[in-house]
Order: C-alpha cells, then structure tokens, then sequence
C-alpha cells in the first residue's frame, strides 16, 4: 500500500498546496468541499454535500462494515508569512495546523481504495469547522452528527499531521487523546461610582480579583491532582475610564477535562468561586457553554493501526506512545458513537521546525503517501476482519 501510496504523491503535494492557497474558515469551506466532491465522484464515490453544513460525505461499497475515515477542512484567522508559491491568498485566513493535508490525504485515501475489491462500505467523512463553533458554540462533528454522517457506522479513523514528529513516525496509543471542552462566561457584578470614593461603591474589579485566585486555584487545591484538568482565563474586561469604578466585569475562559466526573466538579468549583462575590457584597451571573467530548482511541483500533504502521514503516521504533494533551479535537464527538482512533502523522520540517497555529507553518510533504498508506490499509482490515 506504501508503494501504490508514493505513486500518488505529486497528485497528493498538487492537492495539498490547492488548498493551502485557498483556505476557508469554519462552515465557509464552500470552495474546499465543491473540489472535494469533483475530485471524488469520477472515482465511483456516492457524494453527498451541505453534510454539517459545509461538510462532504461519499460512499463506496455496500452493506456492513461501514468504515468511515475522517478530515477535517477548516483553516485558521491568521495572516500566512511564507514566502511559497502556494501561500494562502486569502488574506488573513491560512492553513495554519494542517488540514490542507488531512483533506489531501484522505483525497489519496479515496484514490487508492477506489482500486480495491472489499466488503462492506467505506465513508469519508470532509468535516467542516474543527477550529469553532457557530452561532450556538457547535462545531462542525456534531453538525455533521446531526446529518447522520455516522448512521451505522462500524469504526472511525483519523489522523492528524505533527509538526514536532519526523516524517516516517507516528504516535499512537488507547485511551485518552486529548480533552473535552467547555467555555465559561462570567460577570461580576458591583454598583459602580467615582473612583475617589471608593467606600460609597462596590467595586467588582476587587471582587473579580478574589474570584481569580478563587478560578485559578480549582486544579491545584479542589480537584485530585492526578486528574488532568485545566481552568485558564482568557479575556477580562471591565471600566473605561481611570477614576471610575465601573458596574461590573466580564471574564471568559476555557475549561479542559479527560473524565467527566472531573467535568462536573470543575462546573460546581467555578460556581464557588463566582460565590465570592455575593460575600463581598456584589453579585454575578454565570453561563457555561458545553463543548466537546474528550477523544478517546479505541484500544483495538489502536492495535489494528500500530501492527500496519509497524508493516508499512519498518519497525516499531517508529511507532511511539501516545501522551495525551489538553488540546481539544472534536473528533472524539465520532468516536463517542462507533470505536475509532486518531494517529500523529510526523511532518516536521528537518532543521526549521514549524509550529502550529503559527503563521510560519508548514509541512514536509513526504509525509502525505505515508499517512494516505496507513490510513487505506487500516480502512483495509477493518473492512476484510470479518471475511
């Protein structure tokens, strides 16, 4: 699979740099999802658009195993500053985390199992909107959930490239990925007045303080400290002027759990401490938006995906360990439904190494056969485990 895979690999860098040149942010990927089915219907693909919106699903085969393969399209609010050929034109949108390759990837994947004979279908699943949510916080899985995207499916797989990996090695392993996600929305609430008189007010800049020490002791002095969990704040906002104590502060923040438990006391905690303002006199309102799952990998799945990268790359040596992060991927919204795995595919740039989310990233492009090969043939097995 490896060799039918490197065959394909100009067809897979001339796919990959198209779209890193025409990148579209979440639930706008009209462009990115119009190639994708033209590319995928003369290879024989049931094409079905406005999936999850702006997503794509195709078919090929018939009956059971459903074996769905996932790529997530969206790309990043960032302003591109390499100087390439296919640098993004879109201004201020770029690739910025490698979804150009993913959608390129699971392109090739297409390709090379449109040659096999296999039992069963095989469902590619273009996903809209990883990096967001729409106007209700939802991102692009569940909308695509919601489209039955993962009516009958039998086991999911996915990758994601690494820019701190090599090319020729993966990082694969059972259990935890990465972390749910939510989003907390909070106001403190004081009665606001002139600076100078500061005994007259209740001034919710006081309060707040209180309330973030309160927030950012929650994983260090409420929660066990083997469980993996994070509260950070992102945004605070409060008063205009020097010499007014304002009404009130808005405060934002993320919070990041593997276990569900961990989840809900996390909840109660932040709670608590918004409590601290109605002991110093003020009040608060609080909105906590759920987001999504943690991604767990299928300890099966897993197996399947180590033995054919061990076949495919020579040796176990590279095949490392997975080491859960708290970065979220909604991808563990498909894996909540049907047993499935995620695998780092190594991309990095030897020598200049591009980190994600940054507006040098980049990608070593020998890395597309080699993860279009591992994807094909574990689509393979799975397909032809229960002949």
């Amino acid at each position: 699979m490896l060799q039918h895979a490197q065959k394909i690999k100009e067809q897979l860098t001339v796919w990959r740099r198209e779209f890193h040149a025409h990148p579209e942010l979440g639930f706008q990927e009209t462009r990115t999802s119009a190639r994708v089915a033209e590319i995928l219907t003369p290879l024989g693909y049931r094409v079905r658009t406005g999936v999850g919106r702006t997503g794509v699903a195709a078919e090929r085969g018939e009956g059971h195993p459903i074996i769905a393969i996932r790529a997530d399209m969206d790309a990043l609010p960032i302003q591109e500053t390499n100087d390439v050929d296919y640098a993004s034109q879109v201004p201020g949108v770029m690739h910025a985390c490698g979804h150009d390759c993913h959608v390129a990837i699971a392109l090739g994947v297409a390709t090379l199992l449109s040659e096999e004979q296999f039992p069963g279908t095989v469902r590619f699943l273009f996903q809209p909107a990883e990096e967001v949510g729409d106007d209700e916080g939802i991102s692009g899985a569940p909308r695509m959930v919601e489209d039955d995207a993962m009516e009958d499916v039998d086991a999911v797989l996915a990758l994601h490239v690494d820019a701190a990996l090599p090319v020729g090695d993966i990082i694969v392993g059972a259990g935890p990925v990465s972390a749910g996600v939510d989003t907390f929305y909070a106001t403190v609430i004081g009665q606001g007045g002139h600076g100078a008189m500061p005994h007259e007010v209740v001034d919710p800049i006081y309060i707040a303080g209180h309330v973030i020490l309160a927030l950012h002791g929650i994983v260090s002095r409420r929660l066990h400290p083997a469980a993996p969990a994070v509260v950070s704040i992102g945004s605070i906002h409060g008063g205009q002027a020097e010499n007014v104590i304002p009404e009130s502060v808005k405060m934002s923040g993320t919070i990041r759990f593997m276990e569900l438990e961990v989840r809900e006391q996390i909840h109660a905690e932040i709670e608590r401490a918004l409590k601290m303002a109605q002991t110093l006199g003020g009040d608060y309102t609080l909105h906590i938006e759920l987001g999504d799952m943690p991604l767990l990998n299928d300890a099966e799945v897993v197996d399947l995906i180590r033995d054919v990268a061990v076949e495919l790359l020579d040796g176990e040596k590279h095949v490392r360990p997975n080491k859960p992060e708290m970065g979220a991927e909604d991808f563990g919204v498909f894996t909540d439904l049907a047993p499935g795995a995620m695998f780092m595919l190594g991309c990095r740039i030897e020598g200049d190494e591009r980190k994600h989310h940054n507006p040098r990233f980049d990608v070593d492009e020998r890395c597309l056969p080699i993860g279009a090969a591992i994807l094909a043939e574990a689509a393979l097995r799975l397909l032809r485990r229960g002949d």
